[in-house]
């Protein structure tokens, strides 16, 4: 075995599942080496990779260092590391079974039913349900230090520079109906690896059983990047928006989904369909030499969408008295305007108007803050002024449909701060995102309305609450809007 450095035959990884002598499997904790346990030691939220080949086929986690190792047969390198290094109790990272090793026998002990559910959460439908009540923030739970935090509003690490993925990653996985979906459904082994790791990352954010109060990504992540072809990288700054236009995409076809309405949880959940009709422009002269717009079809299609971007009006390009840029600010019905049927927009030699044919239950919106040139990437540093509750969007939608409503609740708003001026500086951007916790009192009106509601603003791994008024002071990027019920 040469100390468990040559490579694992096949041979190997099938007599996996059968015991290396099976004996009565003794009772007492110390014969089972439990005692040897360093669950400080315990990180599961990495890619399942053997430390010695990085295969990723039958992997085990040793519960008293935390590597993991391929197989647990006579040739494996798990049998090998129980040997040379004196460790016993492994735990198979796919089943959550746990084997003594070399002696290969198997334990069920009440005591390892943390480790199992931190490596692999289970939820029921009266945990999920519980999850968006207010009563959810007063019942803290603890990691293994004693430090509280609130399961969904924990930190994720920025393993270097992939805070524009984290934003997007919370966002996502407070939206009620996907979240539930995530928690609850056994997903088929026909899904995509991303779609398996994004349902696996979800369950621990959402876990309340953690051994440490923050989560990393980086399992996730890595599929990302894989799947992305290397577009969307941990170790250079990217663009959330575009991120999370290709995450619902890719996650859509990963669950199943086809071209059809409501083939999957990303459409049912996200997919509206707006109508844009254009009108050439076409200017003609007359016998004098003046010229005159004519009048041309109007033509009309409709196509879904995932998000609706909005336009934010240019920025002032002079300074004030002080010698400070002047910060214009722009309220959200007048940007969401663009989708009132009416209002006309020149582009590329023809006139352009929205109107919205059907809305999701939940809306993302985008603000185009950043416009490319030839030299450089600007930023517009527009400030929008919009309501945390009760956003009509009757006005945008054409025929809307009986009994439903069309008034929207914020849940999720992605900022950026960056400290370069206007132009976009990815060495110097930081992205935040924040995030309503708990539903407000049903029928609170005046000085009650959001009352139960908190907002957390999360940057990597710092939580904090922060309060109602301030939200909308920040550089929105993106928002996640909820039909109220």
């Amino acid at each position: 075995m040469n100390g468990g450095a040559g490579p694992v035959e096949d041979k190997d990884i099938e007599e996996e599942e059968e015991p290396v002598p099976v004996e009565s499997a003794p009772t007492k904790a110390m014969d089972l080496y439990l005692d040897t346990i360093d669950r400080s030691a315990l990180d599961f939220d990495f890619e399942k990779l053997c430390s010695v080949s990085l295969s990723n086929i039958n992997i085990y986690g040793c519960l008293v260092c935390g590597k993991y190792f391929q197989g647990r047969g006579r040739s494996s390198y798990a049998y090998s590391h129980s040997i040379h290094e004196d460790h016993h109790v492994f735990i198979n990272l796919e089943t959550t079974k746990v084997y003594v090793l070399p002696d290969g026998y198997s334990v069920s002990d009440p005591s390892l039913q943390d480790i199992a559910a931190v490596l692999s959460p289970k939820f029921t439908a009266n945990q999920v349900a519980g999850l968006s009540t207010a009563e959810h923030l007063t019942r803290p739970s603890y990691d293994l230090a004693s430090h509280p935090y609130i399961p969904g509003y924990i930190g994720l690490n920025n393993i270097k520079r992939n805070d524009y993925l984290n934003v997007i990653i919370h966002a996502l996985l407070h939206v009620s109906p996907l979240r539930d979906y995530l928690l609850l459904t056994e997903l088929n082994p026909k899904y995509s690896e991303l779609a398996k790791r994004f349902a696996t990352l979800a369950k621990k954010l959402w876990n309340p059983r953690l051994f440490k109060a923050q989560v990393s990504p980086h399992e996730f992540l890595q599929e990302v990047t894989r799947a992305s072809a290397g577009k969307f990288k941990i170790t250079e700054q990217g663009d959330p928006v575009e991120f999370m236009s290709w995450l619902l995409n890719i996650l859509h076809k990963g669950l199943g989904g086809t071209k059809k309405r409501d083939s999957s949880v990303i459409y049912h959940t996200f997919q509206g369909e707006v109508r844009l009709d254009t009108q050439q422009i076409i200017v003609k002269s007359d016998r004098l030499g003046s010229e005159r717009p004519v009048n041309t079809e109007i033509k009309s299609t409709s196509s879904p969408f995932l998000f609706l971007s909005l336009d934010l009006p240019p920025p002032p390009i002079f300074q004030d008295s002080i010698e400070k840029n002047i910060i214009p600010q722009v309220t959200l019905a007048s940007v969401l305007a663009k989708y009132n049927g009416s209002t006309t927009q020149e582009f590329a030699g023809q006139l352009r108007r929205y109107k919205c044919q059907r809305l999701p239950p939940y809306i993302i919106l985008h603000f185009k803050r950043f416009t490319k040139n030839n030299f450089v990437e600007e930023k517009n540093p527009t400030i929008v002024n919009f309501p945390l509750r009760g956003v009509d969007f009757r006005e945008y939608l054409d025929n809307p449909i009986p009994g439903q409503s069309t008034v929207y609740d914020l849940v999720a708003n992605v900022t950026h701060e960056s400290t370069a001026g206007t132009a976009r500086d990815k060495e110097n951007t930081v992205w935040k995102v924040q995030l309503r916790a708990g539903k407000a009192v049903p029928g609170a009106t005046g000085a009650r309305e959001g009352e139960g509601e908190k907002w957390f603003q999360l940057q990597d791994l710092i939580v904090e609450e922060v309060r109602r008024e301030m939200i909308f002071l920040s550089e929105t990027v993106l928002q996640i809007w909820e039909r109220r019920t």
